[in-house]
């Protein structure tokens, strides 16, 4: 038997308030958000949102239809980040995202230096498995960060690398050479979050 996700039509009279959606109180909502935003829109959820934003922003080099970009997006918006970086092209896979971009604050850049213009008050963390990189363990990120990952296989580009202010790597104890870059980017979020949101 199938599971019926989210609720179906809300019960008359139906309650009032310029965050709900007309459609889902008449119809349901079977989106996957937390309890407190059913019925509301897709406009009311994400200035809710806005309200409690951290200010970790992450950046993605887009080099080709990666599969992770998806659960990048999705992770970013468990943690309520600020603002999704993409450099490269538009053009993204967004289905591993399940839908949760629509919430976030999504900023295109048609290369790295447009990228680094936008964030001059940021200090830029590459998030690589590279020589000269630093444990992530033994490497504090800022308070100010943006941290950015690379695609799946060659991971950042040189020119990113070179750019950034920081590398830092996710320490590992098995044979394999790296974790998958949508792991790695809910690693290093989660230790940001751990930093300066679940020890205050």
């Amino acid at each position: 038997m199938n599971e019926i996700i989210g609720v179906g039509p809300h019960s008359l009279p139906f309650p009032e308030g310029e965050q709900f959606d007309a459609t889902l109180l008449a119809e349901g909502d079977h989106r996957n958000v937390l309890d407190r935003y059913r019925y509301w829109s897709v406009d009311a959820i994400k200035a809710d949102l806005d309200h409690t934003r951290i200010p970790l922003e992450i950046a993605v080099e887009n080099v080709g239809r990666d599969f992770n970009m998806g659960t990048i997006v999705r992770t970013a918006n468990a943690f309520n980040i600020s603002k999704v970086h993409i450099i490269g092209r538009k053009q993204w896979n967004k289905r591993g995202a399940m839908v949760t971009d629509i919430y976030m604050h999504i900023q295109y850049h048609a290369d790295i230096d447009a990228f680094l213009q936008s964030v001059t008050e940021k200090e830029v963390i590459a998030v690589d498995i590279v020589e000269g990189a630093k444990g992530l363990s033994h490497a504090p990120l800022p308070h100010n960060s943006v941290l950015v990952f690379g695609a799946e296989g060659p991971g950042l580009s040189d020119e990113l690398l070179r750019k950034a202010s920081k590398v830092v790597m996710i320490e590992q104890l098995g044979s394999t050479r790296s974790v998958n870059v949508g792991v790695a980017a809910g690693i290093a979020m989660y230790q940001w979050v751990q930093q300066y949101s679940l020890t205050r």
